[in-house]
């Protein structure tokens, strides 16, 4: 395997699937060789900073990350940052990535934590010239690496994308595991959990995480005063199963949903889901309490969204100013609620963790089990 960080960079190029090209440099894992090449679902993020928590939300299964900021790489990277054990993305794209970093928390560079997980992306691509082509056109297939443009073509085109794809299997955690927290007792599925989201959680509750098929009476049967669905990759219209499960806990016990969850918790209760355009990946976009008009800035990371057409039994707490979609919910009827957005922003702004106070009270004011028990 070439090093991390060499000077010289094999040419290579990003094709699209409606055929667009565009060139780089290869590196990383992408520059071992003429015959390297990655595949995905391709899609912009906005966000100034926090390309490691990007890279390692589990979220992106399935995709190949653009960032519109023209510089990245330039702090390095510390397990500190990580949102999860390994990367999750296909690859990623920038205009220019960082030779040197500047950090005195950085224990490496980007490159090499690419590389140490077997991947890599280009370099000097114009992303801005994509991010436009993708806002125009729609999310897409792609494929990249140093192969030659047919090659490159055959293999965006072949590459299936997101849609009607169940990709929680393949970042659900295997075994359930504890978290030690505050006083109240949660149960959190793992869609593709967040190691932000738990660290916000453990401050009101011990957390017991589960895996995606953890069927709702075994969940029950650990006596949580509240259930968390997380967020995750992939199609929720490929998830029949998971909303199966989150329909048998609605009315059991308050349940709080975060990104995918938000939108199992939405078909569950009879709403439906559809593609964006291009999705919402960044860590700036303003979304209103639909309550009192108060705006958030928020981070956000999905390609699917709720229908605000079709969602008996609840109402709209919070939408997107950009394009008026569906942001959070509210069950009128069962003590559940869930935001698509990421309130709590690893990176980004903080303005949203009011919402895990929100989930405490939920949980206390409708009769905790632990609290009954005296725990």
């Amino acid at each position: 395997m070439r090093s991390a960080g060499r000077e010289e960079r094999p040419a290579a190029r990003l094709v699209l699937s409606d055929g667009r090209v565009l060139d780089g440099e290869a590196f990383g894992a992408l520059a071992d060789g003429p015959a390297s090449v990655a595949t995905g679902e391709v899609v912009f993020n906005t966000a100034m900073s926090g390309y490691q928590e990007v890279v390692t939300d589990p979220s992106y299964a399935g995709q190949i990350v653009a960032f519109t900021y023209p510089h990245i790489g330039n702090y390095g990277v510390t397990p500190q940052d990580d949102e999860s054990v390994r990367p999750h993305c296909r690859g990623i794209v920038v205009r220019e990535l960082a030779r040197r970093t500047s950090s005195w928390r950085a224990t490496g560079t980007l490159e090499e934590e690419l590389v140490r997980h077997g991947l890599g992306g280009l370099t000097g691509v114009d992303t801005r010239r994509l991010t436009r082509h993708l806002r125009d056109q729609g999310a897409m297939t792609c494929a990249m690496g140093t192969a030659d443009v047919g090659t490159l073509l055959a293999a965006a085109q072949a590459e299936p994308g997101t849609v009607g794809r169940d990709l929680v299997g393949e970042v659900t955690t295997a075994e359930p595991y504890r978290v030690e927290g505050g006083p109240l007792r949660v149960v959190a599925y793992d869609f593709g959990m967040k190691r932000t989201i738990l660290d916000q959680l453990a401050q009101i509750a011990a957390i017991e995480v589960v895996p995606a098929s953890t069927p709702a009476a075994e969940a029950l049967g650990r006596e949580p005063d509240g259930v968390f669905l997380s967020n995750g990759p992939g199609d929720p219209a490929a998830l029949g199963h998971l909303v199966a499960t989150v329909g048998d806990l609605l009315g059991e016990v308050p349940v709080f949903g975060i990104c995918l969850g938000h939108q199992l918790l939405g078909t569950a209760i009879g709403g439906r889901t559809y593609k964006l355009a291009f999705g919402h990946h960044g860590a700036n976009h303003p979304v209103q309490r639909t309550s009192g008009g108060a705006v958030e800035v928020t981070s956000q990371n999905h390609g699917y969204a709720l229908s605000a057409d079709d969602l008996p039994g609840a109402v709209v707490t919070h939408v997107s100013l950009n394009d008026g979609v569906v942001e959070g919910i509210a069950c009128t009827d069962v003590p559940a609620f869930s935001v698509q957005y990421h309130p709590e922003a690893g990176p980004g702004p903080h303005d949203a963790r009011y919402l895990f106070d929100e989930f405490r009270r939920l949980m206390e004011r409708h009769g905790a089990p632990a609290a009954r028990r005296g725990a």
